[in-house]
């Protein structure tokens, strides 16, 4: 019964998206068949007409699912809509050079403004009817989590924010009998699975594979590092082959090429930007427009990275910390520009000198880093690659998501990098900039700076939370 129903809302997943491309199809077509090609010095004929139509559902296709804007059941209404609203944009900018190439320049870009229009509306229809037809259809999941010595207190408190879909009501300690945690675990519809010992680990993950619960698992660094492994088929006895050696050369030479021609090209689009946020910020207090700090990047390298200044004069004239949610070192000027993202614009300079790369890991404060690797010395390992102006953990986390888990998603990233990886990422980078919340500061009460398994909270406190 389970097994149907989750093989029903990939069916009911495939026919929503099929509807939305269907429409978005025939909408294009009417436009091209009345608007474009009638305009043509010379028409295109049938099979002309439909190849339009068909590399238009393509480029939309593609587009549409770079950003995640058929993930219905998963993001919330606001960013479904923002995704989708992105992947038209991408889609018809696209499809305006093409048929300016096709017409040589001569043909309005107004019928393809106005089907934007026409798209974005439906669009925002589809995305709140459908979510409410899977909040409807599938409800949220009552959950229980098995934690071990490593509190899973944030973790729950993050997964009981999608209420829409997590309903953790139960937790459960390693510590209990094994026997007693396979009984609980049949009576919720999935299982969570936090820092517990290796041993236990493989006994649940066998008993949930064999019983088809859906199981969450909360994974180790060691869990991540072979995500990247290629499989040995060499003997009959299977084998993880894990490289740890990066890019090959020819992807790292296109990585490199990558980088030199979007920092040139965004440096010539954002050049008037620049100049009025330079203006706003000197404006402002006549304080220095530029604000660099010693940051570290591949190999442990320190290098210089530029930002537009966004905090007040000698900010940290009592040493070095993180930005908080409501600091008031932060000048009106500066959270403006920080929500934006434009504080970050400087950072184009540093990618074409080879400093930095637009995709890995974000470059950290020498002595934050040191701090962190007293605690968990694999913080070094974010350090096999280039720094980023972007990347896992601007992509999948926020601001104060926490220094383990950051180092989790780099690592996440660092064991499947790939070319086409880095433009996914830069894709979903254009939508986290349009969330806010993507940027809150760390809280003003300490928040989990260490290696969690050293923040170990009572099983009464985890309780509290799970009800």
């Amino acid at each position: 019964m389970k097994t149907n129903r989750d093989q029903f809302k990939r069916l009911l997943t495939f026919l929503s998206a099929f509807l939305i491309i269907i429409v978005f199809g025939y909408g294009f077509s009417e436009v091209w068949y009345t608007a474009y090609n009638s305009e043509m010095l010379d028409p295109f004929w049938y099979n002309g007409n439909i190849l339009m139509v068909v590399i238009y559902i393509f480029v939309y296709v593609f587009c549409a699912n770079s950003f995640s804007a058929f993930r219905l059941g998963y993001f919330k209404v606001g960013s479904l809509i923002g995704s989708q609203v992105l992947g038209i944009l991408l889609t018809n900018a696209i499809t305006f050079i093409e048929i300016s190439l096709i017409g040589r320049g001569r043909l309005s870009i107004n019928p393809l403004l106005a089907l934007t229009g026409c798209e974005i509306i439906f669009a925002f229809i589809w995305c709140i009817l459908f979510t409410k037809l899977f909040e409807h259809i599938y409800p949220p999941r009552r959950m229980i989590i098995v934690y071990g010595n490593r509190s899973a207190k944030y973790l729950v408190k993050k997964m009981s924010s999608r209420v829409d879909k997590y309903i953790i009501n139960e937790s459960i300690s390693c510590d209990e009998d094994i026997e007693l945690i396979k009984k609980r675990i049949l009576t919720h519809e999935a299982v969570i699975i936090s820092d517990i010992p290796s041993e236990l680990k493989n006994q649940l993950m066998k008993f949930t594979f064999e019983h088809n619960i859906r199981t969450y698992l909360n994974p180790k660094l060691s869990d991540i590092l072979i995500r990247g492994a290629d499989e040995c088929n060499l003997f009959d006895t299977p084998l993880l082959l894990c490289r740890n050696d990066g890019l090959g050369i020819e992807q790292r030479v296109m990585k490199r090429a990558m980088d030199i021609f979007f920092s040139l090209i965004f440096l010539i689009i954002s050049s008037p930007f620049m100049l009025i946020t330079a203006l706003a910020i000197k404006l402002y207090d006549r304080g220095p427009v530029l604000y660099s700090q010693e940051r570290l990047t591949k190999d442990g390298k320190i290098f210089k990275v530029h930002k537009f200044r966004s905090m007040i004069v000698n900010a940290e004239k009592n040493g070095a910390q993180l930005a908080g949610k409501h600091d008031n070192r932060i000048t009106p000027v500066g959270r403006l520009i920080r929500k934006i993202r434009f504080d970050e614009l400087p950072q184009l300079i540093n990618i074409l000198k080879g400093e930095m790369s637009f995709v890995g890991p974000r470059p950290e404060r020498p002595e934050l880093a040191k701090d962190y690797e007293k605690e968990m010395p694999e913080f070094r390992y974010r350090l096999k690659v280039k720094a980023g102006l972007t990347g896992y953990a601007q992509v999948m986390g926020k601001y104060n998501t926490t220094p383990y888990d950051k180092l989790k998603l780099d690592l996440m990233y660092i064991e499947r990098q790939s070319i086409r990886l880095d433009l996914k990422l830069l894709l979903m980078t254009v939508k986290i900039c349009f969330e806010p919340d993507a940027t809150e500061g760390v809280d003003a009460e300490p928040i989990e700076t260490k290696r969690e398994e050293h923040n170990v909270h009572s099983k009464e406190e985890l309780q509290n939370i799970t009800r």
